[in-house]
């Protein structure tokens, strides 16, 4: 099976809306359940020119993942750092469409928009999501107490992070 990523383009807001339906992705994200596909029609309409959006497809074009990496061009003291939010379709989750994705969110931070820091959040119980990022040269760097509201209690979450290059020493 063949993994392609591309740009994520306005037409794919339907299958984006299917991945983000799944209980495994709303369970594994902050997205609520019932997402809108108009919602998500607007969404992908007009992007931030500072979104990278990724998806990921198999067969026939087929969308069954999505990344969306965040820059900071407007706030000068950020503009080295990306956030990364991932979704895979729930019955595509363990086939390697997570690690491609992050494979090519990688490569176009490193090589393309130069940025040495990559952050993500991740619920702190979703262990196969922290060993992909692990596996991506991921760490965590710290854990956000009852950081999100799921399932009808509070969940905790890890901030994690990927440097490229030298790391600033304290005190510099």
């Amino acid at each position: 099976m063949t993994i392609k990523i591309r740009r994520t383009e306005p037409g794919d807001y339907e299958a984006v809306q299917r991945i983000l339906a799944g209980p495994k992705a709303v369970w594994g994200t902050l997205q609520l359940p019932f997402p809108s596909v108009e919602q998500w029609r607007k969404r992908l309409a007009e992007p931030a020119e500072s979104l990278f959006s990724l998806s990921a497809c198999v067969e026939n074009d087929e969308v069954v993942g999505q990344l969306g990496l965040q820059t900071f061009p407007d706030r000068p003291r950020r503009r080295h750092a990306g956030q990364i939010g991932m979704a895979v379709r729930d019955d595509w989750q363990g086939k390697g469409v997570g690690a491609a994705l992050m494979k090519a969110a990688i490569d176009l931070a490193d090589n393309w928009l130069n940025l040495t820091r990559l952050e993500l959040e991740v619920f702190a119980d979703n262990t196969s999501a922290v060993r992909l990022y692990e596996k991506c040269g991921f760490t965590i760097e710290g854990t956000l107490a009852s950081y999100g509201f799921r399932d009808g209690q509070y969940a905790d979450a890890y901030i994690m992070a990927r440097l490229r290059g030298p790391k600033p020493s304290a005190g510099s």
